[in-house]
Order: C-alpha cells, then structure tokens, then sequence
C-alpha cells in the first residue's frame, strides 16, 4: 500500500473491484450510478464470497474510497456516479489493476486462473506473463507502499500456489488459503439482513400497535396501563 494509504475494508475492496470490472464489461453504462455499483458489489457470479451488502454501506464504501483517492464521484449528472482511479493513485500498469480487481473480487487464486479470469479486463499471452506481473506487486518497494499480492503456500495436493491481494491488510502466506476477507464480508452482509429484519419488525409492531388502540376505542374499552 501506499505509505499514505490505509488498508481497505472488505467491503471497499469489493467496491473497487467492482468499478474496475465494470469499467471494461459495461462500459457504456461507466461511471457507475450506487444502484449499479450495489448490484455489482452483490452479484452472484464471479464472487467470492457473495454478499448483501446494503445500498448505505455501498454509498460508504464509495465515499471512502473517493477520500482514499481511489475512486472518483462524476459530476454533471443528477444521480452520483463512480469510477476507479487505482492505477494512477498506486502508479500501476492496467495489468496489475487487472490482476487485484480480480483478487477483490473472487479472492485467492492460482496464476491459471487467474489468467482465465482477468480475460475481460486484460488478456494475458501466457501464464509466465501473468506471473511476472504478480513478482512486481509482491516485490514493490517500500518507499511505494510495499507488496500488493503475496504467494500463498501451496495446498496439499494443489498442482499451483494461489496469490492473494494485500490492499485488506498483510496477508500470512500460511494461512489457510481462505481469504480471512471472507468472514469479514460474510458479517457485512449479515449485518445488513439483521437491520433490515430489525426495521421491517419496528414497523409490524407499531402496525400492531395501532391495531390493538383502534380496537380498545371501538369497544369502549379503557386499555391497562
């Protein structure tokens, strides 16, 4: 990271991944509205976790990321929209930039994979190509913020070690191969079920409410204190 830069929550992570994603699969709809940038942090496919993050924590996630320099708000429009500015705030070729957006998004993943993945925002000649660019972002110097991708030790069993990104925080190389996002961003999403199960039971309550005191005052009756 950047020596001015903080580490990034799980969720801004995903938001980032998402504006560098989309700015290659749907650029005729880039800068991102928040709706868009929501489903995108939410989708289903090509995510690892997947999530239910709320269109507020979306909007927060985004806001951070503007301050952090990373993510730029469009004007001139009346609904807000975002766009990524990772390779010139980090001075990254768009092949890294590829390469950490797919690890934002789908997590730890082996240099073939990755190649097969990354093909919509960069298409790679081969794997050595691929490996090259994640050496330079696990070598980068520390007046530049430090290794961005660190190699995993390798599974039992797996033919390839697999990568991760380090923009959430320095990464244990033997850790399980489980991003210890995925926990984080799980909560995230949890979180956001329960407030919307706390508020949808707030208002049945006061639905309730009401029905009860209506029907105490058609029955004459007084209600017990």
């Amino acid at each position: 990271m950047s020596s001015n830069l903080r580490s990034l929550s799980p969720l801004e992570a995903r938001a980032l991944g998402v504006l560098i994603e989309k700015a290659h699969t749907v650029p005729d709809s880039y800068p991102l509205s928040l709706n868009s940038l929501t489903l995108g942090c939410n989708q289903k496919t090509a995510r690892d976790p997947v999530l239910s993050a709320t269109e507020a924590e979306v909007q927060m996630a985004a806001d951070a990321l503007k301050g952090l320099n990373l993510a730029f708000e469009s004007s001139g429009s009346r609904v807000s929209r975002y766009e990524h500015n990772l390779g010139r705030a980090l001075g990254l070729p768009s092949q890294s930039v590829a390469l950490l957006a797919v690890l934002m998004l789908r997590g730890p993943q082996t240099c073939s994979e990755l190649r097969i993945n990354c093909e919509r925002l960069h298409r790679f000649a081969d794997l050595s190509a691929v490996e090259g660019f994640l050496e330079e972002l696990a070598n980068r110097p520390q007046e530049r913020g430090g290794p961005l991708v660190v190699k995993l030790a390798r599974q039992p069993g797996a033919r390839e070690p697999r990568w991760m990104h380090q923009l959430c925080g320095k990464v244990d190389p033997g850790a399980p191969s489980a991003s210890a996002d995925s926990e984080d961003l799980v909560a995230t999403s949890e979180i956001a079920a329960l407030k919307l199960q706390h508020a949808a039971l707030q208002v049945e309550v006061k639905e309730l409410r009401a029905l009860v005191d209506r029907l105490y005052a058609e029955l004459g009756v007084a209600r017990a204190a």
